[in-house]
């Protein structure tokens, strides 16, 4: 495991994209992922720069994007993400009955994937053309 850069300890790059995530999230609190991202300062300034600009309001509600980080960390196994995301959607409207919902949506996707992929299942032409 890396060591978890604390404020204080921390460089002036780092502390001023801690600043910047506590300006951002209106908030004091300095999660784990960038505490552990600190210990190559470019590596957290540049994933959170990308983070912030992705997680920003857009065609999709801040809700949406929320459980569909939560969705993709649920099938990519990482419970950090799945811990911190949940909290976040928690925070922004999700219910109980979403998350159930929202699982139950990602496992009938991993199966009916799995499915398409081991049947090696042909593209219906009127489903190539996305817009």
């Amino acid at each position: 495991m890396v060591p978890l850069i604390e404020y204080e300890e921390a460089s002036a790059e780092v502390r001023a994209v801690y600043d910047d995530i506590r300006r951002s999230r209106n908030t004091v609190f300095i999660n784990n992922f960038w505490k552990a991202l600190a210990n190559d300062p470019p590596s957290l300034r540049r994933t959170w720069e990308s983070l912030k600009a992705v997680m920003a309001p857009g065609a999709l509600d801040p809700l949406t994007k929320e459980l569909v980080y939560l969705a993709v960390s649920a099938t990519n196994g990482c419970t950090y993400c799945i811990a911190s995301h949940a909290a976040a959607a928690k925070a922004k409207g999700m219910t109980p009955a979403m998350f159930g919902e929202l699982l139950a949506v990602v496992g009938m996707a991993n199966e009916t994937n799995r499915l398409a992929n081991g049947y090696r299942v042909p593209v219906d032409e009127k489903f190539e053309k996305l817009f």
